[in-house]
């Protein structure tokens, strides 16, 4: 993942070349109003034996000047400001499905693609193809960002956002919530992995396989506790009788480079610490305490270890 603020796709292109102007303007206008300053102190500084300077009640001149030209700034910022959202967001979307959908939850991220694949806190897009992405919200208001894909976009429950996500080269690029959401805001994050088409393609079909049933004992273990201790009332697991959605999609979750939206690298050692103590991992998010055995999380960390 490279620096934040460094445009990777058209839409952020655009973004950074405004602020480089609007910069450079702003560089222009303090230095013009930095040498005046100076100007002024040198050429009016108080003198020995000087008398009281000449007083100045107004000047019709100036006073047109300094509010024509200000005038005219704030209407260039705003026409190229304008044009630069008409570029980022243009408005065909009202006619065409989305690629993909986004969710916001506490304290996860959802995406949905269209042939029903399911994935959390990852979302994966072709190189230099634009998607169309609806935003939405499952709870209370959030903010979908990736700074260097696109720009942000808030996620409010019952109302639909959309937004351009394209990728100039492959790559993994860091997003995250913008919008304090509640306690554990700061780690609601994910991942958007841009890939060649062939390998989009191929990851694609791999997420819309059912989950393969365990062939070792540890896991088929894993997977009976999986249902006994009610971990399919919350999460979802293709090819399984466990359809609840409440939780992140489970089917693939070995695949995955994070565990919690960002919280810890997904190791085998990670996970047996999640499914242990789930709060302590990333305390306030919404899954309880199973109060598992050294053994039952061994096996059950053993189980969604084995689906890739």
């Amino acid at each position: 993942m490279g620096p934040a603020f460094h445009p990777q796709s058209p839409q952020t292109q655009i973004i950074a070349t405004l602020f480089a102007h609007f910069l450079i303007l702003a560089a222009v206008i303090f230095a013009i109003v930095a040498a005046l300053v100076v100007y002024s102190l040198l050429r009016y500084r108080a003198r020995p034996g000087a008398g009281e300077p000449r007083q100045v009640f107004g000047s019709r001149r100036f006073e047109i000047a300094w509010t024509v030209i200000p005038l005219l700034i704030v209407t260039v910022l705003f026409v190229v400001t304008v044009r630069a959202m008409s570029l980022i967001d243009p408005p065909q979307w009202a006619n065409r499905p989305p690629d993909l959908i986004v969710t916001g939850h506490q304290w996860w991220w959802e995406a949905r693609y269209p042939d029903g694949t399911v994935t959390a806190g990852e979302i994966h897009i072709p190189v230099s193809r634009r998607l169309l992405v609806r935003i939405e919200s499952a709870d209370v208001i959030h903010d979908f960002w990736v700074p260097q894909l696109a720009r942000k976009m808030d996620a409010v429950p019952g109302l639909s956002s959309y937004i351009w996500l394209e990728a100039d080269s492959p790559g993994i690029f860091a997003g995250k919530c913008s919008e304090f959401c509640g306690a554990q805001h700061a780690w609601m994050q994910f991942i958007v992995v841009a890939e060649p088409e062939a390998a989009f393609s191929a990851w694609l079909t791999r997420q819309s396989e059912p989950a393969q049933p365990p062939s070792v004992e540890l896991a088929a273990r894993g997977s009976r506790l999986f249902v006994e201790r009610k971990c399919a009332d919350c999460h979802g697991i293709s090819g399984t009788a466990s359809r609840s959605l409440a939780g992140p999609d489970l089917t693939h979750v070995a695949s995955r480079e994070f565990l919690g939206a960002g919280i810890s690298r997904n190791s085998p050692e990670n996970l047996a610490l999640w499914v242990t103590n789930p709060q302590l991992a990333k305390p306030g998010n919404r899954m309880p305490d199973a109060r598992l055995s050294s053994d039952e999380s061994r096996a059950l960390a053993a189980y969604l270890g084995s689906l890739r």
